[in-house]
């Protein structure tokens, strides 16, 4: 396939779309060589390569664990972690097609069988590296055995980094159990209580009102003067839906 690209279509192509394929190729794969650290991680020596895939790390129940500081490493990291993402949804969701994986495996299959071995996706500051694909894999991911443990600034921050409210609910939803710790984006503290939910909730109304048979007006004090009044008061309770839990409960 790739001798036949070359061959076939790549030779024929005329110099100028080859030079703007080659420049963009040099512009992507230059980050994996422009800093000595990062090439001797990304382009090592064939004997010190030790990471074949996430194919052989789910077979043998690895860990890989991405620790790039995004402050010193600011593109490479969302590019590198954006890669590496993909390429372990698209590993989990192929483990649909494997004929050896059980859907409906019960707690000792999962222990006995590497191919129902469930896998976890976990990251902090999720918001740097959220992507659309994101919203269609959590919703496919269960049925592969894949928890995701994501944490984030808050909703709009998920918002800010995709530019689509539509991916962004649908993200959410697919995230079943969730905690909120104190927030003041108001985004997210609406969207907490419409998934938290109402109830009803008893309401009391008091009004106090005064009758007064002569009623003089005192521009000294400038006040009313009532005599021969009579005050009455009423309270009144009746319960109605609201939310659970009121905005200031969020931001305390």
């Amino acid at each position: 396939s790739s001798l036949n690209f070359f061959e076939k279509e790549y030779y024929s192509l005329d110099d100028t779309t080859i030079s703007i394929l080659k420049s963009e190729v040099s512009r992507i794969t230059n980050l994996f060589i422009s800093d000595y650290k990062v090439k001797n991680t990304f382009c090592p020596k064939k004997e010190d390569i030790n990471f074949f895939g996430f194919s052989e790390v789910i077979e043998k129940g690895k860990i890989v664990v991405l620790n790039m500081n995004i402050a010193n490493y600011k593109n490479l990291s969302k590019l590198i972690a954006t890669y590496l993402k993909l390429d372990f949804q698209t590993e989990v969701i192929a483990r649909l097609n494997n004929p050896s994986f059980n859907k409906n495996s019960n707690f000792l299959d999962i222990f006995n069988s590497t191919s129902n071995r469930p896998v976890c996706f976990i990251s902090d500051e999720y918001q740097e590296y959220v992507t659309l694909s994101d919203s269609t894999f959590f919703a496919q991911s269960r049925e592969a055995k894949c928890i995701n443990i994501v944490s984030t600034q808050s909703y709009t921050s998920l918002l800010n980094t995709l530019n689509n409210e539509a991916s962004v609910k649908v993200i959410i939803q697919n995230l079943v159990n969730k905690l909120w710790f104190r927030n003041d984006d108001i985004f997210t503290i609406e969207e907490a209580q419409k998934q938290i939910g109402k109830e009803e909730k008893k309401k009391t109304s008091k009004t106090i009102s005064e009758n007064a048979k002569e009623t003089n007006y005192n521009y000294f004090f400038n006040n009313f003067l009532s005599k021969n009044s009579n005050i009455s008061e009423s309270i009144n309770s009746y319960f109605q839906t609201d939310y659970i839990y009121d905005i200031n409960f969020f931001t305390r």
